[in-house]
Formats: structure tokens, sequence, C-alpha cells
């Protein structure tokens, strides 16, 4: 079994869609009700994320994270090009950095750096 797609509820596809991009997901996908992005980091190609409109929104659930090997010059490209954040880059005691964000409907995104942590942490199982 394999996570490889993920979707959240939206009010505005174009705004969203828009958004999503500009973070650098690659558009697939696109209706008027519906969005799907390539993640362009995934070596297989196989990880996608969406965007569904939806009559209500509740933003504030999971964090969903988007890895990104350039974390520090992303942030710093999406900050110059207007892009909120809400935290970061910060190291993390479980030896991730990361910088936190919201999109346009209050979902909390996190982009991060984890290496080889991500999966062989110091203290794996």
């Amino acid at each position: 079994m394999n996570l490889n797609h993920v979707t959240v509820e939206v009010a505005d596809i174009p705004r969203s869609r828009a958004f999503y991009q500009r973070l650098g997901l690659t558009l697939i996908v696109s209706a008027d009700h519906y969005a799907r992005f390539a993640c362009p980091e995934d070596d297989e190609g196989r990880a996608t994320f969406s965007i569904h409109r939806a009559e209500a929104v509740t933003p504030n659930g999971p964090g969903i994270y988007f890895e990104c090997p350039d974390l520090d010059a992303r942030f710093g490209a999406l900050q110059a090009a207007g892009v909120a954040f809400d935290s970061g880059p910060v190291d993390q005691s479980w030896l991730w950095r990361e910088a936190w964000l919201r999109d346009p409907d209050g979902h909390r995104l996190c982009l991060y750096v984890a290496g080889d942590n991500r999966l062989d942490p110091p203290w794996k199982v």
C-alpha cells in the first residue's frame, strides 16, 4: 500500500489552482470543480495532490507536507513573490527543517526538507 494522493476542499478553484501552481506543483487536470497536480520532485512521478470545490470549507485539519530539497531557496522565492508564511524555515528537534504557511482557504501546509531523516532517523525502530 502506498499513499500517493491527497485532495482538499476549496472555495474557489481558480484562486487555489494559481496558489498551488505558485508553490511549484504541476497542473495535470483542470475543471470548474476540480484540479489535480503532480508533485514535481517525486522521483517516480506518482504522487499527486488535488483540490475540489466545496460549498463549505473546514480549514485547520491535518497538516499537509510537501518535501522540498531546495527549501531555503524556495522559501525565499515564494516570500519575494508575496506568499505569506506563518513560520520558517526552522530546524526542528526531529531533524527536519520546516516552513509553515496556509493556502487561501486556511489549510495548513508545511514545506520541509528531511533528507535521510524522513525514513531513517537516528531513533528508527
